[in-house]
């Protein structure tokens, strides 16, 4: 993690127990070199933090926001809402239904509210750094290179055969 004056992306989650997903995001923005920051801000028990956080996004100088929540999972939405700045949404999996009331909450949001909506749990909270890392990289040639550096690593570390 990084301090506030530096990050470009936003990470925030609903409750410290997010973290064991959103964990993901930071550590593959950590990994490709793009400065964040990670929060708890809960739609429903820190609405005025909420409140202050996506208002402020822009003028901290942060580029994308990546919200995770379970559950009812306002978060991305509500945040999404209130800053001009691209929102991508991470279900987390829930006990009850793994995930999937997270991931329609997320998904359904009214039209002008748009809410990149990615994979539950890790994958999507993998994705939703690589989603914001891609993105920075249109205007971040050095950025464009690491990511190119690491997708290619990611394929180089695919094995042509099953021994």
């Amino acid at each position: 993690m990084t301090g506030e004056s530096a990050a470009s992306v936003g990470i925030i989650m609903g409750s410290r127990s997010d973290w064991e997903t959103m964990r993901h995001a930071a550590e593959t923005l950590s990994a490709l070199g793009v400065p964040h920051e990670c929060r708890v801000v809960s739609a429903h028990r820190t609405p005025q933090r909420l409140y202050d956080y996506a208002t402020g996004a822009v003028g901290r100088g942060l580029k994308v926001i990546i919200a995770g929540a379970g559950g009812a999972a306002h978060l991305p939405g509500m945040a999404a809402s209130m800053t001009r700045l691209p929102v991508l949404g991470v279900p987390v999996e829930s006990k009850a239904l793994k995930g999937m009331d997270s991931l329609l909450s997320i998904v359904q949001m009214p039209g002008g509210i748009p809410v990149g909506t990615l994979a539950i749990g890790k994958p999507g909270a993998i994705n939703a750094a690589l989603l914001a890392a891609s993105i920075l990289a249109t205007t971040d040639e050095e950025l464009a290179e690491r990511l190119d550096m690491w997708r290619e690593k990611q394929t180089d570390d695919v094995a042509e055969t099953p021994e």
